[in-house]
């Protein structure tokens, strides 16, 4: 009861807050469906009840907010009903259409209390804001920019954004190290939740971090594994969705589920529905390079086979043709050399009866003589005898002298010739004999040093010796005008791939 303070009527708060509790139990006895938008759930996970916040929105500002009541039983149903229609949770943040009756407590206030909501209203504000997302990005122009990068020809490293004990990262990292072709690939986990309201933040500090060492990584790969649909309206968020598709290297996912896709899968370089399948992906990248490669290393080999076996055919076929034609010459000189050997018999007996023809006719001519001019100066010079005698024998001396001289020289000359000619024969043999042994080792150090060069010249021992290939857009770069300042390149080394960026270009100046 009221009471009367100088003159005043004065009421206690308790009757004022039971007489508004009363006031508004008469005026608002039924409950009523209201919009609004639940800043906070304010769930207790220990009583199982919520005290939800609501509140009004217009341009960015509350206009109105008030506090609810949702228990225990009501929630539980609430929330099962929400998961089966929405696939989502009950949470902070969605705008909802509730069933509330108003009431009062002079303890805690003015409240609503919620018995229950309707998940359809809630189903069409999440699709309204996907559409909404989709359309405010292809207006910027951003939709497709994740999807229009280039991936790298082999996308070895890999960031991965996931909770460290989900089964879908489990099962992506043991896919890419158990593949059967041994394939190698980096990858560094960045933990982040993948679900609800606070995933978002989450995903964009990783990908943050991840900015921070871009030029490490080839590709982001977002991987989520278990849970279903529930929680998927995150990757409908504008803020994650646009961080991704303006992220500056390819962003693959692999959210794990079928049905109702995202904005961020659809934007996204590429996307499969489990992380098993991104992992897939990735390798079969790696065996679109492979195959060819193996395809053209088995092309070289047999190239350089066949290359042999003709080359060998062919030394074989010249070696026959070498042999026949030394054989001839060789019976062809042997039969010169029997030949020469027998004209110069005969020309030496020819010339040896010649000589010793002349030397008896000389001897009959100075027969004659002496006897002549014996018998004519026999009478008349008689006196001088004995010196005509001695003149004459000392001409024969001399005579005989000058044959044995004609016949040594005639000895000499045959004998120079013969041994000259012999000479020349031995040196004919050695050659011939010598030839097909030079060209035999000729023929096969060439096919040693062929062999040696095509070893030389697979890839493999190509790149070994610490050459490399530089690609652009898997183009082999052959000038400094095919890139510019800041293109991605890419270099092949023996063991790996290093991912460059060019500061500049410019052509070589020779010293």
């Amino acid at each position: 009861m009221s009471e009367i303070v100088n003159n005043k009527t004065v009421f206690s708060l308790l009757e004022v807050t039971l007489s508004i509790q009363k006031t508004l139990a008469e005026r608002y006895k039924n409950s009523y469906w209201i919009k609004a938008e639940m800043n906070k759930l304010n769930f207790y996970s220990h009583s199982g009840h919520c005290y939800p916040e609501l509140v009004e929105k217009k341009d960015g500002k509350v206009i109105a907010q008030i506090k609810a009541t949702l228990w225990k039983d009501d929630y539980r149903k609430i929330n099962n009903n929400f998961i089966k229609i929405l696939k989502e949770p009950l949470k902070d943040g969605i705008k909802i259409l509730l069933l509330a009756s108003i009431s009062f407590d002079p303890n805690y206030g003015l409240a609503l209390r919620i018995t229950d909501i309707d998940p359809s209203y809630t189903l069409g504000d999440l699709e309204r804001e996907k559409q909404d997302t989709i359309q405010r990005m292809k207006d910027e122009g951003i939709f497709m920019k994740n999807k229009s990068l280039k991936i790298s020809l082999l996308p070895q490293r890999i960031a991965i954004i996931s909770v460290e004990t989900s089964k879908g990262y489990a099962d992506f990292v043991k896919v890419l190290q158990t593949n059967q072709w041994n394939y190698k690939f980096f990858h560094l986990l960045f933990p982040s939740l993948l679900q609800g309201d606070r995933a978002i933040d989450s995903i964009k500090t990783q990908l943050t971090r991840i900015k921070k060492v871009i030029g490490h990584f080839d590709a982001v790969a977002i991987i989520r594994g278990g849970g279903g649909d529930i929680g998927l309206s995150c990757y409908n968020n504008y803020k994650l969705a646009k961080e991704i598709a303006s992220f500056p290297i390819p962003v693959i996912t692999g959210i794990g589920h079928s049905t109702n896709e995202t904005v961020v899968e659809m934007i996204a370089f590429t996307n499969a529905i489990t992380p098993s399948k991104i992992a897939e992906y990735l390798i079969q990248r790696f065996h679109n390079f492979s195959v060819p490669v193996q395809n053209a290393e088995e092309k070289i080999i047999d190239k350089a086979t066949r290359l042999i076996s003709d080359e060998k055919n062919r030394f074989l076929s010249e070696m026959k043709l070498f042999k026949s034609v030394a054989e001839n010459i060789l019976v062809e000189n042997r039969n010169q050399m029997k030949a020469l050997a027998t004209s110069l018999f005969r020309q030496f007996f020819f010339r040896f009866k010649n000589e010793n023809e002349s030397l008896g006719n000389i001897q009959v001519g100075i027969k004659k003589n002496i006897f002549t001019f014996f018998d004519i100066a026999k009478q008349e010079i008689r006196q001088f005898a004995m010196d005509i005698k001695k003149d004459v024998i000392s001409q024969i001396n001399f005579s005989k002298l000058l044959i044995n001289q004609n016949i040594q020289f005639v000895l000499s000359g045959s004998k120079n010739v013969f041994s000259s000619k012999r000479q020349l024969l031995f040196q004919l043999k050695q050659d011939i004999l010598s030839k097909p042994l030079l060209y035999l080792k000729a023929g096969k150090a060439e096919m040693l040093h062929l062999e040696k060069n095509i070893n030389n010249m697979s890839p493999d021992n190509v790149l070994k010796r610490g050459y490399s290939i530089t690609l652009h857009n898997g183009k082999a770069i052959k000038s400094f005008k095919s890139v510019k300042e800041g293109d991605n390149i890419d270099t092949i080394v023996f063991e790996g791939n290093i991912r460059s960026i060019v500061k500049s270009s410019q052509k070589s100046i020779n010293p």
